[in-house]
């Protein structure tokens, strides 16, 4: 009895497909409404117009574009703080955490990482351990590169406790465009590390607030891969 054999064509079909996902990033929950409506009118547009149906089409695919969630692996050594965006490292300072969390006037250190509209815009969480608070506040949308966008702009602020006792923040800050801040967390979940857990829509910043005895492993100006790239060694509890 010989063995069934595979045909070459159905072989290199699946090839690429299997490259088409490689390279295709998986597409955010939150961005399916917006391309099933850009779709739409796309559709209807190209009874009226080819030319104008295929403008339709390419806004189609730049939108879901933005709405990309690629895989990432993050580092699991412990006692790491990994960047909660894609982006530019725009600040690293000592600051207070957003009141809205109750930790006081207590000074941490704060990351920020800003978001252009090219950038994935889905966030991902800095560190493993418990959702202690999640605040939102409404506020301005001023750019999101000026440093007062941290206490002015609309926000919402995530406190984690690691699995260490440390307290981590992360917030996600809109910006001059972005008007719609999404976070499918709330307070009491356990959660890991590069996990995603919202985003912020068309351009926006992230604040990330350490430890102040953190060892910061990132400069201004230097690039971020949410959920990879390692912005601090948190100390030793």
């Amino acid at each position: 009895m010989t063995e069934p054999t595979e045909h070459p064509e159905s072989g290199t079909l699946a090839h690429l497909v299997a490259l088409t996902r490689s390279v295709v990033p998986p597409m955010h929950p939150a961005g399916r409404p917006f391309v099933a409506g850009a779709a739409s009118v796309s559709l209807a547009l190209r009874k009226v117009s080819r030319r104008l149906g295929l403008l339709g089409f390419v806004l189609t695919g730049a939108i879901a574009w933005f709405f990309r969630e690629p895989k990432r692996v993050t580092p699991t050594r412990p006692g790491l703080a990994v960047a909660a965006a894609d982006g530019t490292v725009s600040h690293v300072v000592l600051a207070s955490p957003p009141p809205e969390l109750g930790l006081g006037e207590r000074e941490m250190l704060r990351v920020s990482v800003f978001l252009s509209v090219f950038d994935v815009h889905v966030q991902r969480l800095p560190v493993s351990g418990v959702v202690e608070r999640v605040e939102y506040r409404p506020g301005k949308f001023l750019s999101a590169d000026l440093d007062k966008a941290s206490e002015d702009n609309e926000r919402n602020s995530v406190l984690m406790s690691t699995v260490d006792g440390q307290d981590v923040v992360v917030v996600q800050i809109a910006g001059l465009i972005a008007r719609r801040i999404v976070c499918q967390i709330d307070g009491g979940e356990k959660v890991r590390a590069g996990q995603t857990y919202g985003l912020i829509r068309f351009g926006s910043r992230v604040d990330l607030y350490l430890p102040p005895e953190s060892r910061v492993l990132v400069e201004p100006g230097q690039r971020t891969i949410g959920g990879e790239t390692v912005i601090a060694e948190l100390p030793e509890s």
